[in-house]
């Protein structure tokens, strides 16, 4: 493998141990806490707690490969890597701008913990960056938006973010597990970190927890010494298995990406849908931008029904192959409701303000036939 190899032969081999230990084709499961110290400083100790063992370094290596990053740390959930990155740039006192539809993990973090620890956040409008400035205090130190938002599927002006955050000296971050490294790498565009929530897409698998940020060496150095204090390793038989899924991760990615684009122009041609969320529709008031900026418009969708809460349950319980269940990126489509499961929080005012209607069903497209699922979407639209 060389330094251009494409993304699927990266997925493969990049950071794999040479030469093979006893010629085995996979990374061993290093199922061990402790090594033979040969550094310098103690965050470079060899202890399972530290990130530090080689079923972690070929994951570091092969994902900032596919990150185009100099390096990238897995740690035990996208949340630990969120709260590791932001603290490492984040002290009491400071501020940070935040698109204003995040994750609900993420918005739980700065609304509870940092608000503790008197760390601000102000969201913006991620469509309109001349209102952004206007936002800023003399502590601002990071501006965070999202690739694809949740349950939405918008594209923040990504660009104008890469340049807003240069001009006045911030940090860019970006989550960017919707899109994946296969259709969208932010590094690439100018994000100084970018975090994925591996438990989705990059295990593709629904049995692991974990998370990534990739960015430049010196800063996820920093991270590195953060996540080690705060204690959110991943396990190495973990390592193992996101390591299995990272494999196949371009393959499952591009098959997902195909099936969303065709069920979104069925739903939305059905007589029973009123509205269809997904960038690859020409009718996305984001198209233009998804199209020029990502390789693939990604396996997730959403969409609003005619009728109201009864007539959305009844469709939700008529289907047949997708799970109701408020996670994504795996080999099975999951299908939720947000207004009645991950976004059951909001009040109904705040849940209208954010465009979240009571009939927007959220859909996460698996690997199943393409045609089987448009065969049960329709025999459940039609009831």
């Amino acid at each position: 493998m060389t330094s251009k190899s494409r993304k699927s032969t990266q997925a493969v081999h990049a950071g794999a141990i040479h030469p093979r230990m006893e010629g085995a084709l996979t990374t061993p499961i290093f199922q061990t806490s402790t090594y033979e110290y040969h550094g310098e400083r103690y965050h470079d100790v060899g202890y399972l707690r530290l990130s530090n063992s080689p079923n972690h370094r070929v994951l570091d290596h092969r994902i900032a490969a596919m990150e185009s990053t100099e390096a990238a740390l897995v740690s035990a959930s996208g949340m630990a890597s969120i709260s590791a990155t932001l603290l490492t740039h984040l002290a009491t006192g400071d501020h940070m701008l935040v698109q204003d539809c995040l994750y609900g993990g993420t918005t739980g973090l700065l609304t509870n913990e940092f608000a503790r620890l008197n760390i601000g956040h102000t969201p913006v409008d991620a469509q309109d960056p001349e209102s952004w400035a206007r936002h800023l205090e003399p502590t601002t130190k990071v501006i965070y938006v999202e690739s694809l938002t949740n349950p939405l599927i918008q594209v923040a002006d990504l660009e104008a973010v890469v340049a807003f955050a240069r001009e006045h000296g911030l940090v860019s971050i970006i989550d960017n597990t919707f899109a994946s490294p296969v259709n969208f790498r932010p590094a690439e565009l100018g994000f100084d970190l970018v975090l994925e929530s591996a438990t989705k897409y990059m295990n593709g698998h629904t049995d692991l927890c974990a998370g990534v940020v990739a960015g430049s060496r010196a800063r996820v150095w920093d991270i590195k010494v953060t996540l080690d204090h705060l204690g959110g390793v991943l396990d190495p038989h973990a390592c193992f298995l996101l390591e299995r899924g990272l494999k196949t991760l371009p393959v499952r990615v591009r098959a997902q990406n195909r099936s969303a684009q065709g069920m979104a122009e069925f739903l939305e041609s059905h007589h029973g849908v009123r509205k269809v969320h997904y960038p690859g529709l020409e009718s996305h008031a984001q198209h233009q931008r998804a199209s020029r900026l990502f390789d693939g418009f990604g396996g997730m969708l959403s969409f609003e029904l005619e009728g109201g809460v009864e007539e959305a349950e009844a469709f939700l319980s008529r289907l047949t192959l997708p799970t109701h269940a408020a996670s994504l990126g795996g080999a099975e489509s999951l299908i939720v409701r947000p207004a009645a499961a991950i976004h059951g929080a909001l009040s109904p005012e705040e849940r209208a303000r954010s465009g979240i209607s009571d009939t927007l069903i959220r859909f996460s497209v698996g690997l199943e036939e393409e045609e089987d699922l448009l065969e049960d979407l329709e025999q459940a639209l039609e009831g």
